[in-house]
């Protein structure tokens, strides 16, 4: 498996590297925050991002996009990642995109894939009903009456859910708790009757909803993939899902590792840099390696995806941990090497460790994806 970008790919990476310094640098993130802004992004960089292509990377060609894979999104949101840029990306550019296009009917690819690429809507996948992701724990009740479905219950953390127009949404049409089987994925219109959107208020200061569904009527039509095949459907969404999250948290911890790395040739104790200390070179050093080895893993994962390949569960959940893993160790590094300052909120570094507490809980922490490798690698 090759571990290097092809040339398109550097030069889509470039691109985004620019946008993100010369738009949306972390000023604009810390300027959305302060404003209180509605959506925690700015409808106006959002479209910037819409031109460029970047919603429609992974939809094919014959609804507008460019079908340019998982590498390709994966490299746009490392350089985002960068800079902490707020967008409905990843909810719509990964998960609505990939989801609709590899599984849905060709009635909802047509309605909703061009819409997409040209930024008419937005997605969100509503997976989590509580703290401790686990979709084979869901409960959200699908009832059928008839031809059509009533759907009842409650997501929770569902992310860009406070700005989706639609809801790709997982639903328990059979079974108990615990089981992958009868579960179904739907997509709802949010602005349907019954659905209720509660804001939360998150660390990191991004856009997550708590979505109250009471009665909310859905058909045949509406079931994306096959009727009580939604487990394994959205274990392959999320696998991708997570993929693409683990590469901006590497774009994450990139940025902190660079600032941090800045601040220890500047800063001077007692007259001297404190960069010249053995014991914070040796702390350094092992951010930069384990920086390293999480460009290998996240890079192994990509490519799993974009070449179909049997690992790509592994390959996910080594992404999702090593990078959580990772960002957590920098992050955390980052504030101690600043001392004082470094979690005052005029330094920037304090919402990389904000970002770094969230983007390690989604779709799975750590601990969940050392299980689940464990499990699949059959320990």
């Amino acid at each position: 498996m090759k571990l290097i970008l092809t040339e398109e790919q550097e030069f889509l990476r470039d691109t985004a590297r620019d946008f993100a310094r010369e738009r949306t640098p972390v000023t604009h993130f810390r300027s959305l925050r302060d404003n209180k802004d509605e959506n925690l992004w700015d409808k106006d960089i959002w479209q910037e991002m819409v031109n460029l292509g970047w919603s429609g990377i992974l939809i094919p060609e014959e609804f507008g996009g460019s079908d340019f894979g998982v590498a390709g999104i994966s490299v746009i949101l490392q350089e985002c990642g960068k800079t902490l840029t707020p967008s409905p990306l990843f909810s719509t550019g990964v998960l609505g995109a990939y989801a609709i296009s590899n599984f849905g009917t060709k009635e909802q690819k047509e309605k909703y894939l061009p819409k997409i690429v040209s930024g008419e809507i937005t997605t969100a996948l509503a997976v989590d009903e509580s703290s401790h992701h686990d979709p084979s724990k869901t409960l959200f009740k699908a009832e059928q009456k008839a031809s059509n479905f009533l759907l009842n219950g409650k997501k929770t953390f569902v992310i860009d859910g406070a700005s989706a127009d639609i809801f790709i949404v997982l639903a328990r049409t059979s079974g108990n708790s615990g089981d992958l089987a009868g579960l179904t994925l739907f997509v709802v219109e949010s602005s349907v009757d019954g659905i209720k959107k509660i804001k939360l208020d998150m660390a990191d200061s991004r856009n997550y909803a708590n979505i109250e569904f009471n009665n909310v009527e859905c058909s045949n039509e509406d079931i994306l993939g096959a009727l009580e095949s939604g487990g394994e459907t959205v274990e392959r969404i999320l696998d991708i899902g997570r993929i693409a999250m683990s590469a901006e948290m590497l774009g994450n911890a990139e940025s902190a590792f660079e600032t941090t790395i800045e601040y220890l040739k500047q800063r001077k104790q007692f007259g001297v840099v404190i960069g010249t200390f053995q014991a914070l070179q040796h702390r350094a050093a092992e951010m930069f390696c384990e920086i390293e080895l999480t460009k290998s893993a996240v890079m192994a994962a990509i490519h799993g995806a974009d070449e179909n390949s049997n690992e790509l569960q592994r390959l996910s959940s080594l992404a999702k941990t090593i990078a959580g893993e990772t960002l957590n160790l920098i992050s955390n590094e980052a504030i101690q090497m600043h001392g004082g300052i470094g979690v005052t909120d005029e330094y920037d570094l304090g919402f990389f460790i904000k970002r770094s507490r969230v983007a390690e809980q989604i779709f799975g922490s750590s601990t969940y994806h050392t299980e689940r490798y464990a499990n699949l690698s059959g320990f």
